[in-house]
């Protein structure tokens, strides 16, 4: 995202972004989806296409008030947002040793997310309303979207997400023509940060209880930071340090009590349709 800002504005990167994206995962089935699943499922992909494209919308625009690892830190309120709708929608229960891990990755989330300064506030607020909404989208998918057929689940998706991010750049005005090299950023954006991860993302969650998996997730601040110094110079704060040792600490605590990362969950039996 924050490669692209100098290249190309925020609602045209999210929408050609994803837009590959659909095109990309069309082009793998081989033209061979079933329409009549997104006939069945419209109300669902339509909330779901909502939030993850607003999601989108405001991730791209949080890049100009926030680096890159201060942004992926302040995401990590996904913990309070996805356990929160685990265990009060979903039915999913915590452990007492698991519920002492969540409680230290939500310090830590807390401690990064309450920076000081005028230049953080604005950039701060978007990407925590960005976070909620997709911890609401995976609450959607996690109770209504695990019988659907994954490669029409996941190719409806990112179709629904595109029509989204189309209507809220053209309401914007900010749809452009991307030049060179911003589309090659977009191609290898839309194939990484979308094709491949969003597709391990869905199965992980299709397989784990949604409270655990939230948990976990919190470990992407590191390899941000990782990323995100060679390429921007960004540096983390003391404070941001004790808050990301604080996640993993929580995080190590959760997946020990699990005795491992990968123990499937029991499954959501999926409702009607809302």
């Amino acid at each position: 995202m924050r490669a692209l800002l100098p290249h190309l504005v925020p609602a045209s990167s999210g929408f050609w972004m994803v837009g590959l994206a659909t095109l990309e995962m069309a082009i793998i089935s081989r033209g061979r989806l079933d329409a009549g699943v997104l006939r069945r499922h419209w109300r669902f992909f339509l909330v779901v296409g909502l939030l993850v494209g607003v999601n989108t919308n405001l991730g791209f625009v949080a890049m100009r008030y926030v680096e890159p690892g201060t942004a992926s830190l302040l995401s990590r309120t996904s913990i309070l947002f996805g356990v929160g709708l685990g265990v009060l929608w979903l039915g999913e229960r915590l452990t007492r040793v698991e519920t002492a891990g969540a409680g230290v990755a939500i310090a830590g989330a807390i401690a990064i997310s309450a920076q000081p300064g005028d230049h953080l506030r604005m950039g701060s607020l978007v990407v925590v309303i960005a976070t909620l909404l997709y911890a609401v989208h995976s609450a959607v998918v996690k109770r209504f979207g695990g019988a659907i057929p994954f490669r029409e689940f996941f190719f409806f998706r990112l179709a629904s997400t595109s029509a989204v991010l189309l209507v809220l750049g053209a309401g914007q005005q900010q749809l452009v023509w991307p030049g060179r090299t911003a589309w090659l950023l977009l191609i290898l954006a839309a194939t990484v940060n979308v094709v491949f991860s969003r597709a391990l993302y869905y199965l992980a969650l299709r397989r784990l209880d949604m409270t655990f998996l939230t948990i976990v997730l919190t470990l992407t601040p590191v390899v941000t930071w990782l990323w995100s110094i060679p390429l921007f110079g960004g540096r983390p704060t003391g404070v941001e340090i004790a808050g990301g040792i604080a996640i993993l600490a929580g995080v190590i605590i959760v997946s020990a009590s699990r005795g491992g990362l990968l123990r499937p969950a029991v499954p959501v039996t999926a409702g009607p349709e809302r």
